[in-house]
């Protein structure tokens, strides 16, 4: 069955349409002889299993696209697009690393490209425009809805994610994705390396300088 007839639904919350199998962020600790029987079959043709695939990772890689865009359209457009590739190319995967490598390193690539051509119309990622025409902070949005919340504590935070995510537009695109898969994905430097094939030591001296420039620019909340 042709790629472009693979469909991958978003919806509101962040999910794909069939809810099975939702939970909390993927890790590498997913079982990889599941991860392989699957991958064998959907190189066989079978769209149910790499479908399973989907459901695994869809979450992590929604999040992912989500905090490096900045925008939930964009997040999906990211969504969608790493999924097709990765059911075009599921026939080249060799299962020299794992298929939750791999598929980060299709979105890690997407996003770079994506936050490359926003750097060059000088967009801030984080940033949108309301129905009135005025810029608002996509971060700065999100409230804590739990029972008991404070809502001065939960302003604070608001206003603590939208002074990080306007000092990540500061850094390069290649310096805030590595900043983004150590600090908010809880990835290793080695794993981050992979993705972005280059060397794990290539990886701790960007995040060493996307650290410094987020320290220059947070300074005054020492």
């Amino acid at each position: 069955m042709p790629a472009e007839t693979l469909i991958l639904t978003v919806g509101a919350n962040g999910s794909t349409s069939n809810p099975a199998r939702r939970g909390h962020m993927v890790s590498q600790s997913l079982s990889r002889v599941d991860d392989s029987q699957l991958i064998r079959a959907a190189q066989r043709g079978d769209r149910v299993a790499f479908e399973e695939l989907v459901r695994q990772y869809d979450r992590a890689v929604l999040r992912l696209a989500l905090h490096l865009a900045g925008s939930e359209a964009d997040a999906q457009d990211i969504y969608q697009e790493a999924f097709l590739k990765a059911y075009r190319n599921i026939g080249s995967f060799r299962f020299e690393c794992s298929f939750y490598t791999w598929v980060y390193r299709i979105v890690t690539n997407l996003c770079l490209d994506h936050l490359r051509k926003k750097q060059v119309r000088k967009e801030d990622a984080p940033v949108t425009v309301d129905s009135n025409g005025e810029e608002f902070d996509l971060l700065g949005q999100v409230s804590d809805d739990r029972p008991g919340a404070d809502p001065e504590r939960d302003l604070m935070r608001r206003e603590l994610g939208g002074r990080i995510a306007r000092a990540m537009t500061k850094l390069t695109p290649r310096e805030r994705m590595v900043f983004e898969l150590k600090h908010f994905q809880g990835l290793k430097l080695r794993t981050i390396g992979e993705m972005l094939n280059t060397t794990e030591e290539t990886a701790k001296n960007t995040l060493f300088r996307a650290t410094q420039k987020m320290r220059g620019s947070l300074g005054d909340m020492r």
